[in-house]
């Protein structure tokens, strides 16, 4: 069986490349066709000396997936993916056009088992973990269909990162690596349900990204309706695993808040909000649900919305709402994979 070296690290492949009796710089060569150039074939490897390229093609392959459908929306620059994997099956990505580049939103599995009661990606569960090279693959499509150099990358898609942690840590290092895509830590946004254990470890790697946290709700009564995984690991301790993160990384962490009409978007969920978060160095991100068809779950109206923000923002804390993009192509987690298996 073929080795597919897609997704491997310089390391990794430094040993693959000596194991067949060539230097180990030919390595450094691959990783850059592979990563930085986003070639498939070794035919195009131009650098490599055809008597390497003929034994590459009988031990290894490199795996790719295709773009199954393309969304662009017609009302901002937002273009939604659906990628086909080599078992079959489908995951969703966004491409971000923002006046600072490009961003692009992949996905860490297929299908995601967190059970948000508002999150499309739970419609049908969770399937398998991607590989880091499908999570690079999202990247390189993107790149390739957009003619655009992908510069920042959020985590944000379909699944929960946290738990794909050692090809999520692999595919970190890739993206940072100067030969393959040169995005800096900064750049990188890393979203969680809450996987306290996990969050730890990830301040322990000391890779100095973005932690985006779900929170969704300012105690663990509605957190425990919304969120199973807070059943788990009541709000309490995802809070202290946070204050780990912040003292090991020197880095802020950003608390999604989707605001659902009638759930968590009341004067006294807002208090109770700034109280819990008023300590930590910390930003919160406050996005209007993207309603879900078949879903009975509403969005807030932007009064409460603007509200909310204010009640935030007296209290110190930094807060933004995120502008709603690509609605009008189903731009939600989980919305376009959903739509397309209940065909």
């Amino acid at each position: 069986m073929k080795i597919n070296l897609k997704g491997m690290s310089i390391d990794q492949l430094e040993k693959f490349t000596t194991e067949m009796n060539e230097p180990a710089y030919r390595a450094k060569q691959i990783f850059r066709w592979i990563y930085n150039k986003g070639k498939t074939q070794f035919d195009e490897m131009t650098d490599l000396p055809g008597e390497l390229i003929v034994k590459l093609k009988q031990s290894a392959t490199i795996g790719t997936i295709k773009i199954n459908k393309k969304y662009p929306s017609f009302i901002d620059d937002t273009v939604k993916y659906v990628f086909l994997l080599e078992d079959g099956n489908l995951i969703e990505g966004v491409m971000i056009n923002y006046s600072f580049g490009i961003t692009a939103c992949i996905s860490s599995q297929v299908g995601c088992g967190m059970g948000c009661s508002f999150c499309a990606s739970t419609v049908g569960g969770y399937v398998r973990n991607l590989r880091c090279g499908e999570m690079v693959d999202q990247i390189i499509m993107i790149q390739q269909d957009s003619g655009e150099k992908v510069s920042r990358v959020v985590v944000m898609g379909s699944g929960e990162p946290l738990l794909n942690y050692d090809e999520l840590i692999s595919l970190l290092r890739i993206l940072n690596s100067d030969m393959a895509f040169n995005i800096s830590y900064r750049k990188i946004t890393v979203s969680t349900c809450g996987i306290v254990p996990e969050i730890k470890r990830l301040a322990n790697e000391n890779l100095p990204i973005t932690l985006a946290v779900s929170l969704h709700a300012p105690d663990d009564s509605i957190r425990n309706k919304l969120m199973p995984i807070n059943k788990r690991y009541s709000i309490l301790q995802l809070l202290d695993a946070c204050k780990y993160y912040i003292i090991k990384t020197k880095r802020r962490v950003t608390f999604e808040y989707v605001l659902i009409d009638g759930i968590n978007d009341s004067p006294e969920c807002s208090f109770k909000l700034a109280g819990l978060l008023k300590d930590l160095l910390c930003h919160v991100n406050l996005i209007p649900l993207n309603p879900v068809k078949g879903f009975d779950y509403a969005k807030s109206n932007p009064e409460k919305v603007k509200a909310f923000q204010k009640v935030l923002e007296k209290a110190g804390i930094s807060v933004t709402i995120r502008r709603e993009l690509g609605a009008d192509i189903e731009g939600a987690c989980g919305q376009l994979r959903r739509s397309l298996l209940m065909r």
